[in-house]
């Protein structure tokens, strides 16, 4: 049984009711699909902010809105002295790009949300941070020297979100779940292996309020653009309203295109 607000869905073997209705799981996905109308991508990358990415902000902004997608979060590599570059111009580099996709989505009509995807220099796990502005890079940069411990024990940031991404990828190591708001289950980057079953099982076990999905969009011409989003019957205004609809647990999550996955 699952109570949401003003509606009630009850589950009878076979049957389903929805607000007393009878109805199969077909026309129940259909109503949910209906309700949860807005498309939001979770994490997508764009070049030059992201040296792995082959997306230019312009071609983000077009391939998302072509796609039919509401919104695209650019959630850019953050990294101490990422390629070498001065704090200032990581951090530049790494607005630049946000403020160009935005933009681009102004002019054409589609949302776009600002992210990070940080690491620590202790390793090399990644972690999503969404509700995010330039002074809270300011800080965060400062502290990637030192661990996600140490980063969050010191820096507190109660209207963001902070998880982990793909944590059961090659090269990912598990970190104490209380440090987290929750994971990446369904990572949908085509090169690589994000054991996505062993992270939903993960997530159950240990009760993450937060789990997401994201296509880590990179590249051209492989077919990885919008395979997941999240589905939400509100189009946030910005990252921290962004932040504040994933704390609130009322979205579903899609996967390979219309596939509904109940978080």
């Amino acid at each position: 049984m699952i109570f949401e607000a003003s509606r009630i869905i009850i589950y009878y073997g076979n049957n389903i009711q929805k607000n007393g209705e009878n109805m199969d799981i077909k026309k129940l996905k259909k109503e949910l699909i209906k309700e949860y109308k807005y498309q939001i991508e979770l994490h997508a990358h764009t070049s030059p902010a992201s040296g792995c990415s082959q997306i230019s902000p312009k071609e983000m902004a077009e391939t998302y809105k072509n796609l039919g997608y509401d919104a695209v979060t650019i959630a850019n590599h953050f990294v101490h002295e990422y390629h070498g570059l001065s704090k200032e111009e990581v951090i530049d580099r790494f607005l630049n790009d946000f403020e160009e996709t935005k933009k681009y989505g102004e002019e054409i009509g589609i949302k776009v949300y600002l992210a990070a995807e940080i690491r620590f220099n202790e390793n090399d796990n990644d972690y999503l941070v969404f509700g995010v502005d330039k002074k809270m890079l300011s800080e965060i940069y400062d502290l990637l020297p030192y661990g996600i411990e140490n980063f969050r024990k010191t820096y507190k940031i109660p209207e963001s979100v902070f998880i982990q991404a793909h944590p059961f990828r090659e090269g990912m190591e598990k970190v104490d779940p209380s440090l987290l708001d929750g994971i990446e289950v369904y990572n949908m980057h085509p090169n690589h292996n994000s054991k996505v079953g062993l992270a939903a099982v993960y997530a159950k076990e240990n009760n993450f309020p937060i789990i997401t999905a994201g296509s880590d969009f990179h590249h051209p011409n492989r077919c990885h653009e919008g395979v997941s989003a999240i589905r939400s019957n509100i189009l946030p205004e910005n990252s921290f309203d962004l932040a504040a609809l994933l704390k609130s647990g009322d979205y579903l999550l899609e996967v390979g295109r219309n596939n509904i996955v109940l978080p």
